[in-house]
């Protein structure tokens, strides 16, 4: 069990929590960690962590550490040390402005690849003055961003998703309780798609995805993750876009035929298969090894801008609505659907041969060339600097 140790004070807030509360909570998030409010607690074999309150940190920033032993070094200054119990009042000392007697380690020896975000950055470590904190405050919205994502998520919601992230840590407000509004929203939705009142429930539709983003980001900056919270957002994501897709096609009526003679039975039945597939896809393709279908090459994070999932598929629904009517949106969303999983599949069969050939899979994020290699890519994808610049 690591002991871990918040010293020193944090009393300025960034959205909404100060730095003791912050730390804390990121704590409880990894195992195996322990935290404590004395030095007096530890014991000379203990594996101790200790951190400034007047910094603060991405969480990935701590985990790396961990394995470490060492003074971390941000901007000249310490801010967070691990060491074994016996040495604990060495590397106080040393967090405390004293001598550095330990090896020290800079933000650039902590992982740059974050496998849950699919990017690769240096993670934030900073001290928070009067003078930053805006700064800080953006740079924790835009580290919670996915590097590889949906279009409309990495560049159309960064901004306002921002404010509404803003209102709600301001109101008070627990990422659950957002979640709960987009779920009502989704539930409006499915109903308006099946009556046929389409603008209506691309209204309630749009302000869901909205939320879906404003959610997940709340969670994160003020570091309110929760099980519930975590099987609910991405339950509801996994579970109600093809539902939507057949409320729409459903309004058209049973008796509605579509291109080459395919009845809106066989229609359907093709756009669950082509979610469906997809979504199987993307989970075979985890069994053969640590890392995700889009993460895995530049062509995969490409694609998933625009894959068939939710986002894309509303995109499609709403500019084709006024140009072809109801019939050409639920056509189109079918259409794309199969598609985009026939091409996921194709990419799962290539990783499999590379498998059978006793190649690992890696990201290409992770490598540290890839900025070399793929420039275009790497600027686009490596980083998550639309979501607040």
């Amino acid at each position: 069990m690591i002991k871990a140790l918040v010293i020193g004070e944090g009393n300025l807030q960034l959205w909404g929590l100060d730095g003791r509360t912050r730390i804390d909570r990121q704590l409880r998030s990894i195992d195996n960690v322990e935290s404590i409010t004395q030095l007096a607690a530890v014991q000379p074999d203990d594996q101790v962590l200790l951190i400034r309150a007047d910094h603060v940190f991405e969480l990935r920033a701590l985990s790396s550490l961990i394995p470490q032993r060492g003074v971390l070094i941000a901007n000249g200054r310490p801010a967070a040390a691990m060491s074994s119990g016996r040495d604990a009042g060495a590397a106080l000392e040393a967090l405390n402005g004293g001598s550095r007697v330990f090896p020290e380690l800079s933000i650039d020896d902590l992982a740059a690849y974050a496998v849950e975000l699919r990017k690769a950055e240096p993670p934030l470590v900073a001290e928070v003055t009067d003078a930053n904190r805006d700064d800080l405050e953006s740079r924790l919205y835009g580290g919670s961003y996915k590097g590889v994502t949906d279009f409309v998520t990495k560049w159309w919601w960064p901004r306002p998703a921002r404010k509404g992230v803003q209102i709600a840590a301001n109101l008070g407000l627990t990422p659950n309780k957002v979640t709960g509004t987009g779920v009502l929203l989704m539930l409006i939705a499915l109903w308006a798609f099946a009556e046929g009142h389409y603008v209506f429930g691309l209204i309630c539709g749009w302000i869901m995805t909205w939320l879906d983003t404003v959610d997940g980001k709340l969670a994160r900056v003020t570091v309110q993750s929760s099980r519930i919270g975590h099987i609910l957002d991405h339950g509801m994501d996994i579970v109600h876009p093809p539902f939507w897709y057949w409320a729409w096609g459903a309004s058209l009526g049973a008796a509605w035929v579509g291109p080459f003679g395919l009845t809106l039975n066989e229609l359907v039945i093709a756009v669950f298969a082509g979610y469906i597939g997809g979504r199987l896809t993307e989970a075979a393709f985890h069994l053969l090894g640590p890392i995700g279908l889009f993460a895995w090459r530049p062509f995969d994070a490409y694609f998933r801008l625009y894959t068939a999932r939710r986002n894309p598929c509303l995109v499609l629904m709403t500019v084709a609505l006024p140009i072809g009517g109801a019939e050409w949106s639920f056509i189109l969303v079918v259409a794309w659907s199969v598609l985009s999983t026939l091409i996921l599949m194709l990419r799962l069969l290539y990783a499999v041969a590379i498998r059978l050939q006793g190649k690992p899979l890696t990201s290409w994020l992770a490598d540290s060339a890839s900025r070399e290699k793929n420039p275009r890519a790497y600027a686009t994808f490596s980083a998550t600097r639309a979501a607040y610049e």
